[in-house]
Parts: C-alpha cells; sequence; structure tokens
C-alpha cells in the first residue's frame, strides 16, 4: 500500500474554494494518505458522508468576520441567527432541518471542546461562539448529519469544529476593526458604531509550544424590540396623559398594533483571552491544555417614540391615544444590565502515529463563574451553571478498516435563582421571586468500522449505546422527579467511486436528542404543582438519510444530495392553556429535500473563484395532538429555499474583491403558520443580502481590508431585526 504525500491541508483546501469538502480531496485515492501541515480535523473524515470545509486563508479574504459564526455564513444550508456584531445570547444555528430556535440540534467544538450549550433548547442556549475569535481559526469543518457514532444525538442538524491556530515558530499578529450601521425602523433612524481589536502571539521551542490570544469588542447594536399595544386592547375613554408618537402598523398575524418605541437597544462590551499549551513527549504523543475566558457587560437602552403635551417622553402610566386608554406597564420600557464572565478549560492527551492503533483521552470543564440579567422588576442568576465532557477514544487500523471506538461521558447542570431588589443595578440578592435547578448526564458507548473494500467501495458501520439521566430537577424547592433512559442509534454510510471524477454516497442515522435541563425543569409552581413544565418530556427520535453523487475536478467540485429525515416527538414550545406556554412533544415531523453545492477556482478566467448553494427543503408537521391545527404546516423557521453565492476576484497578489449573496425564503415562527406576515416585529421573514469585502496586501505584514455587509440594506427579522447596511474596515498585521 503506497503512501502519497499532498500539500499541506490549508493549501488544498484553498485551492477548492469556500467550504469545498474535506471527504472529497482524499475520495480521488484510497490508499493511505498522508498529509503534511495543518491541524487535523477533529471529525471522522474518514466516512463516507457530507463534510464541508473553510481555511483561514479563505475567511480572511472573503468574509467580513468580526465573531467566530460569520465564517458559517456560506455554507449550504447553514445559517446563524446573529442580530448584530457580539451577539452573545441569540446567534442559533439552524441546518438543513432545524431552525433558529433549536440550538440543542447542533453541536459546536473547538479543537474538541464543547461550545454548545446543552443546558437548554433555543435562543438564550446558544454555542458560546465568544470563546473563539476568527484571529485563531485555522479551519472550521462542518459534518452534515447524525453520520457518525462519535456524536450524540444532538448531531442531527450538523457538527461544527473550529480548529484553532498552534504555531510551529514565532509569530505575531494585530487586528483593529470598526464597524458603523444605518439602521431606520418604526421611529427609530440612527447610527451605530463599534469596534474591535484582537492580539495573539505564539511560538514554538522544542518539545513546548503556546499561543496566546486576546481581543476586545465595543459595540452599540440596533434596537432588538419594540414596544406595542395592540388596537383592540384600547379602551374608549378620555382618561389618560394625550400622547403623540405611536405608529400604527400590523404584527406578524396582521393584528393592527401601536408601536410606541425601541428597547433593548444594546450596548456590549466584550473581553476573550486564550491561553493554549501544548508539550510533545515525543513525535507521536501530545499534551494539549486550553484556558478560555470571557467577560461580557451589556446595556439595554429604550426609547419611547410617545410624547406628551409638553414634548416630554412617556414610559409610564395610563396614555390616550386617538380617543382610547392604554396603560403602560414597568416591562413594556425596562432597562437591563447584563453582567457575565465564564470560563473554559480543555485538557487532553494524544497519541497520533496513524499507525496500527491510536488513542486519546479528553476533559473539558465549562463554568459560569458570573450571570447575572438586572431589570427594575427582577434580577435573574444563572451563577453556577455549565458543562462538563469526558472521553476516552481509539482508532484501531488493521488492514483496511479504520475502527473508531470510545466511552463518553457528558455532563450539564442549570442553576437559575430569580430575586427581586430596590438597588436592582448592583444588588446580588433580596426577594425571593423563583428557581429553577436541574442536572442531565449522558455516558455513551460507540464503535464504528470505515471499511474499504477495494479502490472503489467504502463502507462505514457503527453504533452508539447512550444512557441519560435527569435528575437534582427543583422548581422554586419542590422536587421534581429523576429519570433515566438508554437508546440505540445506529449509522451507516456507503461510497462508491465510480471513477477519477464521479462518487455516490449513501448515509443512514438515528438520533436521539434528549431533553435539556431547562426544558424539563424551568417552569413555575402553582399550588405545590408545576404548572408550565413537564418533568416527563420524551426524546426527540430522528432517522435521518441522504444520497449523494459528487463529480470532482483539478479546479473545484460539484455536489448534489437528497435529504430525508423523520423525527418523532420534537421538542417544541406551544400553548398549554390559552395563556400559558410549555415545551410539549409534537408527534411527526418529516422533511424532504435537495442541497446542491459548488465549487470552482479559475472559473472562466484564472482570477476568480465562485462558489454557489441551493436548498430545497420541505419540512411539513405530520401529527401533533396537543396542537392539531398545526398538522399539515411547515415547521417554523425552515425556509423551503436557501441560498448563497461567492464570487472572489483576485488581481494579482495583492488585491482581492468578493461579492456574495445569501436568500433565504418565506417561514414561519409558529406551528400553526398562523403568522404571514414575516417584516414586523415578532415576525420571521424572507431575505436576499448582498455583502462585499476587498482586500489589500500593502506588504508582507500589512493588510488593509474594507467592506459593506447588507450592501442592498435589507430589511429582514427573525423575530427581532438583523442589522441593516453596516461598513466595515480592518487593518492586520502579520509577524
Amino acid at each position: 500500500m503506497k503512501t502519497i504525500r499532498l500539500k499541506p491541508l490549508a493549501a488544498m483546501l484553498a485551492a477548492a474554494g469556500i467550504a469545498a469538502s474535506a471527504q472529497a480531496q482524499t475520495e480521488k485515492v484510497m490508499d493511505t494518505v498522508t498529509v503534511n501541515g495543518g491541524r487535523p480535523s477533529s471529525l471522522p473524515t474518514q466516512i463516507p458522508t457530507t463534510i464541508e470545509s473553510i481555511t483561514a486563508q479563505q475567511i480572511e479574504e472573503r468574509i467580513n468576520a468580526f465573531d467566530s459564526e460569520d465564517a458559517l455564513k456560506y455554507f449550504p444550508s447553514l445559517n446563524v441567527r446573529k442580530r448584530y456584531v457580539g451577539d452573545y445570547d441569540h446567534a442559533v444555528l439552524a441546518s438543513r432541518a432545524s431552525g433558529t430556535g433549536n440550538s440543542a440540534r447542533s453541536l459546536v467544538y473547538a479543537d474538541g471542546i464543547q461550545l454548545s450549550n446543552l443546558l437548554g433548547n433555543g435562543a438564550t442556549f446558544t454555542p458560546r461562539w465568544g470563546l473563539v475569535t476568527p484571529e485563531e481559526i485555522e479551519r472550521v469543518d462542518v459534518l452534515y448529519g447524525p453520520f457518525s457514532a462519535t456524536y450524540p444525538g444532538n448531531s442531527v442538524g450538523a457538527v461544527v469544529d473550529y480548529q484553532t491556530r498552534m504555531p510551529t515558530k514565532l509569530e505575531a499578529h494585530l487586528k483593529l476593526s470598526g464597524f458603523a450601521q444605518q439602521f431606520a425602523e418604526y421611529g427609530t433612524d440612527d447610527n451605530y458604531y463599534g469596534k474591535q481589536a484582537s492580539a495573539s502571539l505564539g511560538d514554538r521551542n522544542g518539545a513546548f509550544s503556546w499561543w496566546i490570544n486576546l481581543s476586545r469588542t465595543d459595540n452599540n447594536g440596533q434596537p432588538l424590540a419594540f414596544a406595542n399595544k395592540f388596537v383592540s386592547s384600547g379602551v374608549n375613554s378620555s382618561a389618560g396623559v394625550p400622547v403623540t408618537g405611536a405608529i400604527l402598523g400590523r404584527n406578524p398575524s396582521n393584528r393592527e398594533w401601536l408601536i410606541l418605541g425601541a428597547t433593548s437597544q444594546i450596548h456590549t462590551v466584550q473581553d476573550h483571552a486564550k491561553l493554549k499549551l501544548a508539550y510533545d513527549f515525543s513525535p507521536t504523543l501530545r499534551a494539549s491544555y486550553t484556558l478560555g475566558w470571557w467577560q461580557n457587560d451589556a446595556q439595554r437602552h429604550v426609547e419611547s417614540y410617545l410624547r406628551d403635551g409638553s414634548g416630554k417622553p412617556v414610559t409610564l402610566g395610563d396614555i390616550n391615544v386617538g380617543g382610547k386608554r392604554y396603560t403602560l406597564a414597568p416591562s413594556d420600557f425596562a432597562p437591563q444590565l447584563n453582567e457575565l464572565e465564564h470560563q473554559m478549560h480543555g485538557l487532553s492527551l494524544k497519541q497520533h502515529t496513524k499507525g496500527l492503533f491510536d488513542w486519546e483521552i479528553a476533559a473539558s470543564l465549562y463554568d459560569y463563574q458570573r450571570d447575572l440579567a438586572r431589570t427594575p422588576s427582577n434580577i435573574t442568576d444563572m451563577e453556577g451553571s455549565g458543562w462538563n465532557t469526558l472521553a476516552l477514544k481509539g482508532i484501531w487500523r488493521p488492514g483496511t478498516h479504520t475502527v473508531d471506538f470510545g466511552v463518553q461521558r457528558e455532563a450539564a447542570k442549570l442553576r437559575t435563582r430569580v430575586f427581586g431588589a430596590t438597588g436592582w443595578t448592583r444588588a446580588t440578592s433580596g426577594r425571593f421571586i423563583s428557581s429553577f435547578d436541574g442536572e442531565t448526564r449522558l455516558e455513551s458507548l460507540y464503535a464504528q468500522d470505515t471499511w474499504r473494500i477495494d479502490e472503489s467501495w467504502r463502507l462505514t458501520l457503527g453504533g452508539r449505546f447512550e444512557r441519560w439521566q435527569a435528575f437534582g430537577g427543583k422548581l422554586s424547592g419542590v422536587g421534581l422527579p429523576a429519570r433515566s433512559e438508554n437508546a440505540w442509534s445506529p449509522k451507516t454510510a456507503l461510497a462508491w467511486r465510480a471513477n477519477d471524477e464521479w462518487t455516490l454516497k449513501a448515509s443512514a442515522g438515528r438520533a436521539v436528542r434528549n431533553p435539556t435541563a431547562a426544558e424539563l425543569f424551568q417552569g413555575s409552581i402553582v399550588d405545590g404543582k408545576p404548572v408550565n413544565t413537564d418533568p416527563n418530556l420524551r426524546a426527540e427520535k430522528s432517522w435521518t438519510t441522504e444520497l449523494t453523487a459528487e463529480r470532482l475536478t483539478d479546479k473545484g467540485s460539484v455536489r448534489a444530495t437528497l435529504f430525508h429525515e423523520r423525527t418523532r416527538d420534537a421538542l417544541y414550545s406551544q400553548a398549554l392553556t390559552p395563556t400559558v406556554n410549555t415545551v410539549q412533544n409534537v408527534g411527526g415531523i418529516v422533511t424532504n429535500g435537495l442541497e446542491l453545492s459548488q465549487q470552482e477556482d479559475q472559473l472562466w478566467w484564472p482570477q476568480l473563484s465562485v462558489n454557489s448553494s441551493l436548498t430545497y427543503a420541505d419540512s411539513t408537521i405530520k401529527e401533533n395532538g396537543a396542537f392539531p391545527a398545526s398538522v399539515g404546516k411547515q415547521q417554523p423557521r425552515v425556509p423551503r429555499w436557501r441560498a448563497t453565492l461567492l464570487a472572489t476576484w483576485r488581481a494579482g497578489e495583492q488585491w482581492s474583491t468578493t461579492f456574495g449573496l445569501r436568500y433565504s425564503g418565506k417561514q414561519f415562527g409558529t406551528l400553526d403558520n398562523s403568522d404571514p406576515n414575516g417584516f414586523a416585529y415578532m415576525g420571521v421573514s424572507e431575505f436576499l443580502v448582498a455583502d462585499l469585502r476587498a482586500r489589500y496586501r500593502i506588504s508582507r505584514q500589512w493588510t488593509l481590508s474594507a467592506g459593506v455587509d447588507n450592501l442592498n440594506n435589507k430589511k429582514y427579522w427573525a423575530f427581532h431585526p438583523y442589522t441593516q447596511r453596516t461598513l466595515v474596515a480592518e487593518l492586520k498585521f502579520d509577524l
């Protein structure tokens, strides 16, 4: 069996364009491949299924990237609900059959350390993107679907793996960035500004290597919410303070309402620090340690559009609009302060001989050291929440087989305390309002064998056995029952290389996504009983299949993938009573779709690279006993059509210009699709957004970049408004 030496993986992928298939790069050769340079992906790239990638060079050249999730902007079928630079609590990752409300249906890792926040599911439990900065990234790989036994059922949508830098010699980097947004919506018309600085330093001395990254983001985002009253809620009366400034509009369900002012205009200041250490005991045995620290202080400001007779703003009490009386509650124009400090630790010992047997021991810890959300009416404290992981992995390579196996443990701990205090801006304790605690634990055994049958055929068979536990649940001191369940998830994939250009692949896998601690235990107690939580929620169970045809050329690739997913007992928040919503099981959701992906260098001209994707997904609710009106309707936040286009023109070694398009079709935010007006606060809209980036290498060390996100100034929504036209500029120094 011969060994073929390839160019460094980063360069190899760069030659294929953005989001080039990492698996595809090795499909032409069925023998052993030795890759020189570049950090290896932690994804099981030997499995013949869909894996897409992007390199640091491509991110820097083509994407206006200020947060790590920006690297995913142009991946096929993916969308991150990022509302502004530094969005730390709503940037949910959506995939082929999962919307931007389902954060627990994907997994995000950095150097094998879990960033996905599986304490809950939804907008406030997003991956901890802030623990990785764009300047650290060496490569991002994405595995589509639950086709690897290495990952738990949360991989049903996608697995994102960030590989960050580890130096081989002395290197230093500095980047200064600025951005300005022009925003106009309802009664707000203003400009919002931000800035960012990042510095990195690393070196290798013999067997020891180290890396330090520091960054600060200081940004003023646009208003995210708008105070409102339904016109029908007004009382015909002459009482109340007569006011002007209310804006008549329609809500997502086309009911008339009055927009009274802007709220949650956020000023966020985030600090990030990362220390990575590695020691090579031998050429094949490495110990690594990662320490990540992230702090965020955020202020959410409010602005009333309402003015009384003397022109003063009105934010509280009875008002009169057009002969109707309305009451402004304290919560309508409530400011908010957020104080967060999180830490991440990762430790691993790994043997990587690429010979008969390799192994790895890895552990990680994510800790909410401080996590406070303050409003005048209450303070929510999540200190003590977090998660930890432990994994023992092995790879055995007897002959034409590659056998992955391992033991894993993932534990999550939710601690939430809500209290009231008169000095709400500084208080650390006060009048008890509510609390909810709970823990989950997943212990797993897995094994999978990838067999190179001959030069044309490759087969993977695997399985994952999981034991899930939920315990320690408490709602305001009232204990909830503990639970445990077992699940088995088989996986398989088959590839046939018809010739040097064409490969056909088929994959199938089962995923069991267990309820999170927040879904089980977050709610309230009335008369000693939980009224809006269900500690007996069933796990989501999904079968996913895909069939792929891929054509490789010397300059790129074209891929077509048919996919199908059937999910039983999907976890969604829906009405329990006319006034109370809670998480419940939706009986069945079926998604069928087609994904097309294309990457081509030197298309028509040697200077031009074009990358594009198109996704069609028909995702329909088939069964829902708790809410029959939703049956036959489209799954929330899964549009039928998505598309991306990214074209890069390189004018010599110094200049490059990139033009991008991102499209998402019509979608809904409700299970019964009763919100057809997506272009309103709380709505979910379609969008077509254009981006532009120009990059100039002043010298070997200095690079200047400028660009525009949302060049066409599209106004679009995912409950909250996305950013409008934003100008960006960067100056970068590389030693």
